[in-house]
């Protein structure tokens, strides 16, 4: 009777540990304001991000995390959070204030390697790249193309960086609001000419692809999604178009920039 007694107990005490590792969190709020403080329409305030304080917290969080402990929505969120959150930390590292692509150009074995190649993502007691977090990480784990409009690779041509930060609870619907954003986004996304049947798409499209079916046509399907119907939905459906690929601006995303646009 003891026996089956204690039985019952582990079993209960199991059974509350998952269920309590499987409700955990990872609270993103200190960068939630940061980018509702600092982000207006997409273009970053790099500057004011810099100052001492919250944002080195911030940092400084991811670096103390185990996103292992994490379900697999609250997970991606903070992958995705990480990852924009250590693009800003790399340009203000190199106080770049034209362009992501510029760190890539400068003189020192570090800027060498390029943006995406630096390990400057510190996150549970390990250091990581950009790419390896994208690829080898958010890519390889989770097989969501809605990514594509969420990681912000600090450029115009880039989705836009949400004013909020991403989280477990609210990341379907944060993936869906980019998707829809970005593709229908003539400038950044899709501008497709039914009476030519040519397809003007971002070079996102191209660059990962497999991630969007693999082939043209299924890339297509994808952006058809978004769009309500109409000659240009019913294009996108039938395949029978030519694809163009938009040529990809690599400014950076700065509200300083911004101003000093016509």
């Amino acid at each position: 009777m003891l026996l089956e007694v204690k039985v019952i107990v582990l079993a209960a005490a199991s059974s509350l540990l998952a269920v309590t590792v499987s409700a955990q969190t990872f609270d993103h709020s200190v960068f939630d304001e940061l980018l509702k403080k600092h982000v207006v329409k997409g273009m970053v305030d790099y500057d004011a991000i810099a100052q001492p304080g919250s944002f080195g917290e911030y940092l400084k969080s991811l670096e103390r995390a185990d996103p292992s402990q994490l379900s697999d929505r609250e997970r991606l969120a903070f992958w995705i959070n990480a990852y924009n959150a250590y693009t800003i930390a790399l340009i203000n590292k190199y106080e770049e204030r034209a362009s992501i692509k510029n760190i890539a150009e400068g003189i020192g074995f570090e800027r060498a390697k390029g943006p995406w190649k630096q390990p400057i993502v510190q996150v549970g007691g390990k250091t990581y790249t950009l790419d390896e977090v994208e690829h080898g990480i958010i890519r390889k784990e989770f097989h969501e193309p809605r990514i594509h409009f969420a990681l912000v690779c600090a450029a115009m041509s880039c989705p836009p960086l949400r004013s909020e930060a991403y989280t477990g609870a609210k990341l379907d619907a944060q993936l869906d609001s980019q998707a829809r954003a970005f593709v229908l986004d003539q400038a950044r996304g899709s501008l497709v000419d039914a009476k030519k049947a040519v397809v003007h798409a971002s070079r996102t499209f191209d660059w990962f692809k497999d991630d969007f079916g693999g082939t043209e046509a299924a890339v297509g399907q994808y952006i058809a999604k978004y769009y309500s119907d109409s000659p240009e939905k019913q294009l996108l459906l039938s395949g029978r178009y030519k694809m163009e690929y938009l040529d990809y601006d690599w400014t950076l995303n700065s509200r300083y920039l911004a101003r000093l646009r016509p």
